[in-house]
């Protein structure tokens, strides 16, 4: 048994706090906004004192200090509301959410924002492999470098990325945006089937089926209502990729048609 606060808390072997264990009851709240430091928290801690703040107390403003990079942090939160991570989170952060408008002033590792439905999550430094996974709506802005795979079954949204991106980025796309301005990896756009990639720099190959398409008027006024948005300066000029839908049909061809298309 250990003391947080005034609650009792019960830990199991590997030092989490029990599926029965209540929020700790640290934050400080002034003027509507709540504060709290996560050092000596756990992972489990940290998440039930953020669901008491916002679900129980009604706060829709609240601050993170000294995350220390642990998983799984900020997961689920499903209602309109500001939340700032002072530090980096591990990996799995700020997943299933649907609403809330997040900054972490630090880096985020693998699967960040998976499945993110609606919201805006903005990470000041890098992101790891994974980051936007299946991602369906809201903004998803990494102002650093992003590991591999970022927005790998993308069914929604927009993702923009400050500098370079991984390979294999974009893999089965489905729907969605995507904004890189650094270098792109190799297999970028591999096997979509629908949404956009912006480029602002090289890339190092196209995957499957992920072809150059033509510039319109919407992909300007897209471009400079982000940049806008999230203060991103002036658009450098971008390439655009999108599916060539040869792969569409693909079950339908014949053998000798396959190696073709690959």
């Amino acid at each position: 048994m250990a003391a947080v606060g005034e609650q009792r808390i019960t830990y199991d072997a590997r030092g989490l706090a029990e599926p029965n264990a209540e929020a700790p009851r640290v934050a400080t709240v002034e003027d509507g906004r709540a504060t709290f430091d996560a050092h000596d928290l756990t992972t489990r801690q940290i998440n039930l004192e953020l669901r008491r703040l916002l679900y129980e107390e009604g706060i829709t403003d609240v601050t993170v200090l000294n995350p220390g990079a642990k998983h799984s942090l900020g997961v689920g939160i499903l209602t309109r509301c500001r939340l700032r991570f002072e530090g980096s989170l591990g990996y799995f952060g700020l997943g299933l959410i649907d609403g809330p408008e997040i900054v972490v002033t630090g880096r985020v590792g693998w699967s960040a924002c998976e499945n993110m439905m609606s919201g805006v999550v903005q990470v000041e430094s890098n992101a790891g492999s994974l980051t936007g996974a299946a991602m369906r709506g809201g903004d998803l802005v990494v102002k650093g470098r992003v590991g591999a795979r970022t927005g790998i079954d993308q069914k929604g949204g927009t993702i923009i990325v400050g500098e370079d991106a991984g390979s294999m980025t974009g893999f089965m796309m489905q729907r969605g945006r995507m904004i890189i301005l650094g270098n792109a990896g190799p297999g970028l756009g591999d096997s979509m089937y629908d949404g956009t990639i912006y480029v602002g720099g090289t890339v190092k190959s196209l995957g499957i089926d992920c072809v150059p398409g033509e510039w319109t008027d919407a992909d300007t006024e897209l471009i400079e209502r982000k940049f806008s948005i999230y203060g991103l300066g002036d658009p450098p000029e971008l390439q655009k990729f999108v599916c060539g839908k040869k792969l569409y049909n693909y079950d339908n061809l014949e053998p000798a048609e396959r190696k073709l298309v690959l």
